[in-house]
Parts: structure tokens; sequence; C-alpha cells
């Protein structure tokens, strides 16, 4: 259970972050939640307020691609290549990276490191 004091934390440093981060259609913000046991990432539109694309280790049409996978670490890399795949799909190329408030290591350098690995430019 995360304590109070920590989430505020993290709250603050998102909103931090944003301040400085949007997500535009031609270059639009690759934004990284992750839980305990899961990893999320989407690909948002700030200037139009649209999700482009969302992608986790739960999603169904995915679900043969994660069946083996064990380990966050292994799961954000993975949801960074299917997320750079879908993304390449759709003709985005160029992407800015949102943690969400979380440190660049662990489940979110791993899904940086497989969104660049399947195609996508930070």
């Amino acid at each position: 259970m995360i304590t109070k004091r920590r989430k505020e934390q993290r709250d603050r440093l998102k909103r931090h972050i944003r301040m400085r981060i949007t997500g535009t259609p031609e270059k639009p913000r690759l934004a990284v939640f992750r839980s305990l046991k899961h990893v999320y990432v989407q690909l948002i539109d700030d200037s139009s307020g649209k999700t482009l694309l969302s992608v986790s280790d739960l999603s169904k049409e995915f679900k043969e691609e994660f069946k083996d996978v064990k380990g966050q670490i292994e799961k954000g890399k993975k949801v960074g290549l299917v997320a750079a795949r879908k993304a390449l799909e759709k003709d985005v190329k160029n992407v800015v990276f949102d943690r969400g408030g979380y440190l660049y290591h662990g489940a979110v350098k791993a899904v940086a490191d497989g969104a660049r690995e399947g195609g996508l430019r930070f």
C-alpha cells in the first residue's frame, strides 16, 4: 500500500513534469503508468485532448505476446516495443516521453528502451 506522503510526492513531480511537457499531433506525449503488477502506456495529443493509442500488458489483442513475459522490467520493455509498433502504424515517429512522476529506472526505463528499440525517437 502506498503511503499518502509518497503519493503526494509523485503527484507533485508529475505536475512539475507536465508543466514542461505537452503532446502535439506531430509529437504526442508517451505517458507511462506502472502499478505493482502491470505497465500501461498511452500516446496522447494534448492540444486536442485525445488519446491516440494505449497499450498495456493486459491488452486483449496482445495477450499472446505477453503470455511468457515475467517480471516488471520485461513487461515494460515489451509494452514499449508494442507501443512503438502501433505508433509507427499511425505514422508517429517522434514522441515526448512522460515518466509520470516515477524515477527513470526499472520498468519506466524499460518502456523507454523498448520504444526506442521499436523505432520511436524521443
